[in-house]
């Protein structure tokens, strides 16, 4: 199947097989990921860090980070181990994000949430366990010729991407607007600024310092990978209203529910897809130096703007 899309896009992009392309590198990460956790003593907390992160999933964010390596001229094998740990971190972030204290969801990626199998205290440990094991991976598992100034700036990225600084920041913001309908545009930015493109930022701008981005490399990088996160968040909200559970594979209507301002409840459903592909317009200009290595991001970024879950 040939990737098509809603709005245009660059020839080499719309002959680029994408279908293939994500199958292959889905299972990559799939096999890397399984292989990264052993169950062993206490098998509780291992097993429930497994269901969760063994969930399923499109796994976006380990497959930008390894295409980015390959545009920048390195490797998949110098990636892996960074990809790995942002999808632990994304996956520490949906199970504490389902739990009751935050958006008491039962589904995820049609599955019962960690909580709703293993209880609120197993799941939130489940959920610190892939946070440490996700900085560990990348120490510990980066191949050596790869230089540790470049892994070190990795580790502070994504540290800085999670904290209070990133994902953590905007859930507080987030969950301090629920239930008030004087949100502002530029409050609502900051939220997922932070809690949704903080992550996709790092995933992307650190797949091309593991390969040995330069400076100007990693201000395209970060313009690119902004752009589609916020993109990424417009369409989360879109389906939100217009998705179902079973095509979602969570449960739907939760924005409507929690009372949440959001991109389609300020500008209207076709107003906020017409943001979203200007987005991903601007997304694919950053990356137009780098010719036909960088297909396979701009491709992403136009099935990050048409998913349908």
């Amino acid at each position: 199947m040939v990737v098509t899309n809603s709005f245009p896009k660059p020839a080499e992009t719309a002959k680029f097989n994408l279908s293939s392309y994500l199958k292959q590198r889905q299972q990559l990460c799939d096999q890397a990921l399984d292989n990264s956790i052993t169950v062993v003593y206490p098998e509780k907390i291992y097993e429930a860090m497994r269901y969760s992160l063994l969930a399923g999933g499109k796994r976006v964010r380990p497959i930008l980070c390894l295409a980015t390596s390959e545009m920048i001229g390195g490797t998949i094998e110098m990636a892996m181990p960074t990809a790995c740990a942002a999808e632990m971190i994304h996956t520490m972030s949906l199970i504490h994000d389902d739990l009751p204290a935050m958006d008491n969801d039962d589904y995820r990626r049609g599955k019962l949430t960690n909580h709703k199998v293993y209880g609120e205290d197993v799941a939130i440990l489940a959920g610190d366990g892939l946070l440490a094991l996700a900085f560990e991976i990348v120490a510990s598992k980066t191949p050596d010729n790869v230089p540790k100034d470049r892994v070190l700036q990795v580790i502070t990225r994504l540290g800085k991407a999670l904290g209070a600084a990133g994902l953590v920041g905007g859930q507080v913001v987030d969950l301090d607007s629920e239930g008030k309908t004087d949100i502002s545009l530029e409050t609502l930015n900051f939220i997922h600024n932070h809690k949704t493109a903080a992550l996709l930022e790092a995933c992307v701008v650190c797949g091309g310092i593991i390969a040995g981005a330069s400076s100007e490399d990693v201000q395209r990088l970060t313009r690119y990978s902004q752009n589609i996160g916020l993109a990424f968040q417009i369409i989360d909200d879109i389906l939100d209203i217009t998705g179902t559970q079973e095509e979602l594979g969570k449960s739907a209507g939760k924005d409507l529910q929690a009372q949440k301002v959001t991109y389609p409840s300020l500008w209207g459903i076709e107003e906020s897809r017409l943001k979203a592909q200007q987005l991903v317009i601007d997304a694919c200009k950053e990356l137009e130096y780098y010719g036909e290595k960088a297909v396979p991001l701009q491709a992403l970024a136009h099935f990050i703007a048409n998913r349908n879950n």
